[in-house]
């Protein structure tokens, strides 16, 4: 297993990658694409099995108003076949180690009991606009004591989707 920067030639790979990993959704493959076409800046990074995109994890912009305020990590998705094998913890792991991550505040709305692992806790604020109870909003390196709506590049429009217990997974 091998984990490399995202490169424009495993754009298509990663978008097959996210259509099996969220069959029931095409959402992620559109925020993605969607950022990708808008020329946004992202963090990306893609895990390689035999040749094969197995993983990946994306890290863009949040935003306290104009002011950029930390990341946001969407989406983390692992091949359905190879889910509950570690393969995105050791993918996330590997990602907060990276440059431009490592000392950033960073924003997930997910599965609390798989993200609190790494460190990230309830966030109380800022709050989520996609889901203002903040029940699954959590984050890192977060000291905001100031209260606001993080905001989210464009591309969200609807919102990421809060991440699904896998059947795998512990």
């Amino acid at each position: 297993m091998k984990i490399r920067k995202l490169t424009p030639e495993n754009y298509p790979k990663v978008s097959a990658l996210l259509r099996q990993a969220f069959p029931d959704s095409s959402e992620e493959v559109q925020l993605v694409e969607n950022l990708h076409a808008n020329g946004k800046e992202m963090h990306e990074w893609i895990c390689i099995h035999v040749n094969a995109v197995i993983g990946y994890i994306a890290f863009s912009k949040a935003y306290n108003g104009a002011a950029v305020c930390g990341l946001h990590l969407a989406p983390l998705a692992v091949k359905p076949e190879f889910q509950g094998q570690g393969v995105g913890s050791e993918l996330l792991r590997f990602a907060l180690r990276q440059e431009g991550i490592k000392d950033a505040t960073i924003f997930v709305l997910g599965e609390p009991h798989f993200y609190q692992r790494f460190g990230f806790s309830p966030c109380v604020m800022p709050i989520c606009p996609f889901e203002p109870s903040n029940a699954h909003f959590l984050s890192l390196r977060n000291t905001s004591e100031s209260q606001f709506s993080v905001r989210y590049e464009p591309e969200f429009k609807a919102g990421p989707r809060k991440a699904k217990r896998s059947k795998r997974r512990r």
